[in-house]
């Protein structure tokens, strides 16, 4: 199963190859039709980023914690809740570290039902363990409990990476903190945040209020907005494109909850990582593995709910240029790397018969559907249009067909621009504070970025994609490892 995602790309392109020169023709209708699913696309993109948009500046705008306190059915009930906050780091910047650990402390939630745990490496060395041991001096006093805890190296069984150290913090917790204090677990909310994740003031109450208000609270990952804006104004162009754009997939996904899959910081119930035994430790992609572990653990039933509330995060940023552009490329890389739960999905919905034969296939179309166009869309809609008049030889380069193949593609395309232009706009106003010197032309200069999406698309989105399938099919020394984002921060 780890060869599918790559057989069907690479397919997928061999087929139009060799179907240009056979039949230029059925390819040139097809790749109009594809264009034309491409423009409906943006449209659907561009309707329900309005949607989740406007849901998001209403859940900003709201005091969360007045809500609870007002709302029969939360008013008494949200006082019992604890929340279990893990960090897991590797070897950020005390700097990075101490930021959040403050964002924490701005949150107008009760810190004392906050139980926090900073997840350190054994093998990062000395200047981690120094970061530990800042943060807990300065911060000791602040929350419910504060642990700092080192995941050690080369256990058996374990890949190095986030997945067994958030396994390894959470297990920690459980047993220097939550059973000592005899917390029952389905009181708990679990939030795994990366370390440079900065909460806004009202992350905790619209959690707790959702998670006591949602039909099956003990059932369900609840998901924010990751905003990849800590350090928007310091990093280059491309980074913030990408940036925003994957701020936007995710701010669009939140009005599509029912294919809703947990990424990155997320928060879930306790109990539920003690039903499936927390995360997997073999594995890079944890984030959306976790989702699919409580999926076959409880029979189809776990959904994740959409918070409509932002997280921020950083954007790509190196110390160079070319570092960053190539950080970018390793970070889109290790995401794609998601395809891995392909295998582990197929194998898991061939064991459990009881989930219902509708679910699985639901999941397994939206997960090969999701990577495959990951990889091939940008390719297909930005280099491939042309191939049938390439190569389907002078017979069918004098058609009609063949002269108005590129008109057609590009009026289809100039309309899907509108999908650019709304999220360019938009992206002005997720803007955070301006810093000094910023100018009412930066505004322009921000605008006009937006026409390098097709390069990040492709670039860096499409070739590092087929780079993560193709290495999980050929497999032996290929395979990847976590790879930590670095984060840096500009003077």
């Amino acid at each position: 199963m780890e060869i599918v995602p790559a057989l069907f790309v690479w397919g997928t392109f061999v087929l139009m190859i060799v179907l240009s020169f056979v039949v230029p023709a059925g390819v040139a209708i097809f790749i109009i039709l594809f264009d034309v699913y491409w423009f409906l696309k943006t449209v659907y993109f561009a309707v329900y980023l309005r949607s989740s948009y406007k849901k998001l500046k209403r859940n900003l705008a709201t005091n969360w914690l007045e809500k609870l306190n007002q709302e029969e059915k939360t008013k008494t009930s949200w006082k019992s809740l604890y929340h279990v906050i893990l960090l897991p780091m590797y070897s950020e910047e005390y700097e990075v570290v101490r930021e959040t650990f403050h964002r924490l402390l701005q949150s107008n939630y009760p810190k004392d039902t906050f139980l926090v745990a900073l997840g350190l490496e054994e093998k990062t060395g000395e200047r981690a363990q120094e970061t530990g041991k800042k943060i807990y001096e300065e911060f000791k006093d602040s929350f419910g409990a504060l642990i700092i805890t080192t995941h050690p190296a080369n256990l058996p069984g374990e890949k190095p990476g986030k997945s067994s150290n958030e396994s390894w913090m959470a297990e920690e917790m459980r047993k220097q903190i939550i059973d000592p204090r005899q917390l029952p677990y389905e009181r708990i909310i679990a939030s795994v945040f990366d370390v440079d994740t900065q909460i806004y003031p009202d992350y905790f109450g619209v959690l707790a209020y959702t998670f006591l208000t949602t039909e099956k609270p003990l059932r369900s990952s609840y998901q924010p907005v990751p905003f990849f804006l800590n350090n928007v104004f310091e990093v280059p162009a491309l980074s913030r494109i990408i940036g925003f754009s994957g701020t936007f997939w995710h701010l669009m996904q939140q009005s599509t909850p029912e294919k809703l899959v947990t990424f990155s910081s997320h928060s879930m119930p306790y109990q539920a990582l003690i039903d499936i035994g927390f995360w997997h430790k073999d594995i890079v992609s944890e984030d959306s593995r976790v989702f699919f572990q409580c999926l076959v653990r409880y029979d189809g039933d776990w959904r994740t709910v959409p918070l409509f509330y932002p997280v921020s995060m950083d954007a790509n940023l190196a110390k160079s240029f070319w570092g960053t552009m190539l950080n970018l490329y390793k970070q889109q890389r290790r995401w794609a790397w998601g395809s891995e739960n392909i295998a582990y999905l197929f194998s898991a919905f061939k064991e459990n018969k009881k989930i219902p034969l509708r679910q699985k296939l639901f999941w397994k179309f939206n997960i090969l559907e999701g990577f495959h166009s990951w990889a091939t869309n940008s390719i297909m809609i930005f280099a491939l249009g042309w191939l049938p008049i390439f190569m389907g030889g002078q017979g069918f380069r004098i058609t009609l067909l063949a002269y108005n193949l590129p008109n057609i593609t590009q009026w289809i395309l100039t309309g899907a621009s509108f999908g650019i232009v709304t999220t360019a706009a938009m992206s002005l106003f997720l803007l955070p504070p301006r810093p000094e010197g910023f100018r009412w032309y930066h505004y322009f200069y921000y605008f006009i970025s937006w026409l390098l999406m097709p390069i990040t698309l492709t670039v860096f989105g499409a070739f590092p994609a087929i780079d993560a399938q193709t290495r999980l099919a050929i497999s032996g020394k290929l395979r990847l490892d976590f790879w930590v984002t670095p984060k840096h921060r500009g003077k």
